[in-house]
């Protein structure tokens, strides 16, 4: 298995981390010659005013025949009308960046939270929850800060360095190589800042993952928390990781103030001697007064992009940080594939199942099914039975291909799961896993995932057929009854019936079913018992049996023990056996009667 921590490992330059995620996001580049100009519009207008002083002072004031009123009031006209067209260019350069971001943001949190399904149990597990969900939202946060500030202020500083670097040079060549002096040691060191800037947003950004990974998973698990009084624990917990986030900004935002202080110290340095060589040209005749001011207003405009430069640097590097956390994650190989157009489709009907030669292990853990044969016949109600971490739950996650077999394979109808498209696979094989999970929404919402176009009246219907159509009227609101957040305004065993009527309208050839036996009342075991009858009908089921009664009305039993199966027949063969599941269902009796 490969996780998404391998994926990273071999850590992208920035530039080569900044070209990929532009190239994932084409939308960034949609109507690109158009944001260009108007960026060149709004760089070339921030020198009009300098160039407005320079013409004002030396041709306005100080001409030879001395102040010229009308020529001051055409320049200054001028320099507003131009200040104007700027300021209009600045905008819609802002609207097109705002639009064109967002919408390559938008593709990108798409693309990385299909990767996130896509990637196999095993992947997922292998990651914190919170970690995952920072990468498609908070990570991508970070680069859509950048791309809708940072991305403007660098095209328009880039452009403005160019602009101002020209036109000093126009007034002053002198001048012009006295200012690159100043601030080439800051530009030859920014290399070395970068990185530093860059390791320190990296350990920001994945103490974020950490930060909503904590609090994530004390707000789900809060009962928990509250029922074992361990909210000082969880809290120190949390306040743990929050001086951790806390940590590691300040060490990043350190080292961003560091640069931005070096670039104030250069640009004093450069205005100074700007000043001090400008006057002494300004004597020998080699620079008018008015050039000298607009060269001084240059050289605003020249150290105005190194500082802001330093601001942008921070946002790139967390920017370059959060996308490589999301690239991690689209690197990461779905090692559960969808074969797609080239996948294969099975007809509807009676479903076989066949295990050959079938072995697994998680990664880094022993072997957890071991050379395991079995075949299920179609329509065949068959339970599998066995002592917590025997390998029933695993036989059940590669039977619905959560995930592949290290060796071996698994067959329907004589196709390797492997070879079935996921259309195909999940409309003929459905699980429904013990916790019954549910989504915030009514309850007939959470059944029409089943079935999206199922009516209300085909749901009532297969309540009905279900033996559930009672427990419906006794519900507040019938079809309609919110279910709550993970469906936590039902119980536990009102939770597997909605999942059940789930998986009745999904109508699937062969249905995985993980008991449930927890926190069940009596009436509701009952009716869990018969919307199971009604459910297994006529399909192949396979049934992780908890409840040895489950095992008592199966067509056929599979007992697993240490990853192998090692007893399987009818019930009252295997208890006449002797074996391990004589003594598993002699142990469930003795607790029934107690």
């Amino acid at each position: 298995m490969t996780t998404i921590s391998d994926a990273r490992r071999d850590r992208p330059s920035a530039w080569a981390t900044l070209r990929r995620g532009l190239a994932l996001s084409p939308e960034f580049r949609v109507g690109l010659p158009l944001t260009l100009l108007l960026a060149l519009v709004a760089t070339v207008g921030r020198v009009v005013v300098p160039v407005a002083v320079q013409r004002t002072v030396d041709s306005g004031l100080l001409g030879a025949g001395g102040p010229d009123v009308g020529q001051v009031r055409g320049v200054v006209t001028a320099a507003a009308v131009a200040t104007l067209l700027t300021a209009v260019a600045a905008y819609y350069l802002n609207v097109r960046l705002f639009r064109t971001s967002e919408s390559g943001l938008a593709s990108l949190r798409v693309r990385a939270f299909r990767h996130v399904h896509d990637l196999s149990v095993l992947t997922q597990n292998a990651e914190r929850r919170g970690s995952l969900v920072s990468r498609v939202t908070s990570d991508v946060d970070t680069i859509s800060t950048f791309m809708q500030w940072g991305g403007l202020l660098m095209v328009v500083s880039l452009g403005q360095l160019v602009v101002a670097t020209v036109l000093m040079a126009f007034y002053s060549w002198q001048l012009t190589v006295l200012v690159w002096v100043c601030f080439l040691p800051l530009f030859l060191l920014m290399r070395t800042f970068q990185k530093r800037v860059s390791d320190a947003y990296g350990a920001v950004r994945e103490r974020v993952g950490d930060l909503l990974g904590a609090v994530s998973e004390s707000v789900v698990g809060a009962s928990t928390v509250r029922a074992y009084a361990i909210e000082e624990r969880t809290g120190r917990r949390i306040d743990r990781a929050i001086e951790s986030h806390r940590s590691a900004a300040t060490r990043a935002q350190g080292l961003v103030a560091l640069t931005f202080s070096s670039g104030e110290i250069v640009a004093g340095v450069a205005n100074a001697a700007v000043v001090i060589v400008g006057v002494l040209l300004g004597i020998d005749g080699d620079l008018t007064i008015g050039e000298l001011l607009a060269f001084l207003f240059l050289v605003t405009l020249f150290v105005g992009p190194v500082q802001i430069g330093t601001e942008v640097l921070s946002e790139a590097q967390n920017a370059i940080a959060g996308w490589r956390r999301v690239l991690g994650v689209l690197d990461t190989p779905a090692d559960v594939s969808d074969p797609g157009v080239e996948g294969r489709t099975l007809d509807r009907g009676p479903i076989d199942v066949l295990f050959e030669d079938v072995s697994f292990a998680y990664p880094g853990g022993p072997t957890v099914l071991a050379d395991v044969n079995a075949a299920l016949a179609p329509r065949s109600r068959v339970a599998v039975v066995g002592e917590t971490g025997s390998g029933k739950t695993t036989f059940a996650k590669l039977l619905t291909r959560l995930m592949d077999p290290a060796q071996g394979r698994v067959l329907v109808d004589g196709v390797d799961l492997r070879d079935l498209s996921f259309s195909s696979l999940r409309a003929r094989i459905v699980m429904v896993p013990q916790d019954g999970f549910l989504f915030e929404g009514s309850i007939a919402d959470n059944i029409r995932f089943g079935r999206p176009d199922v009516t209300d009246a085909e749901i009532e219907l297969s309540l009905t057929e279900l033996g559930l159509l009672d427990w419906l009227d006794g519900l507040p609101h019938r079809l309609g009854t919110v279910v709550g957040q993970r469906g936590e305004q039902l119980s536990a065993g009102e939770r597997q019936l909605v999942a059940l009527v789930r998986a009745y309208v999904a109508d699937p050839d062969l249905l995985v079913l993980d008991e449930a036996t927890s926190a069940v009342d009596p009436g509701t075991e009952v009716r869990i018992a018969r919307a199971l009858e009604g459910l297994t009908r006529g399909r192949t089921a396979l049934t992780i049996a908890h409840r040895l009664s489950t095992a008592e009305s199966a067509d056929d039993v599979i007992v697993f023990d240490k990853g192998r199966i090692v007893e399987r027949g009818h019930h009252s063969e295997l208890v006449s056996a002797g074996g391990i599941y004589s003594r598993l269902h002699a142990s469930w009796s003795a607790q029934q009667r107690s």
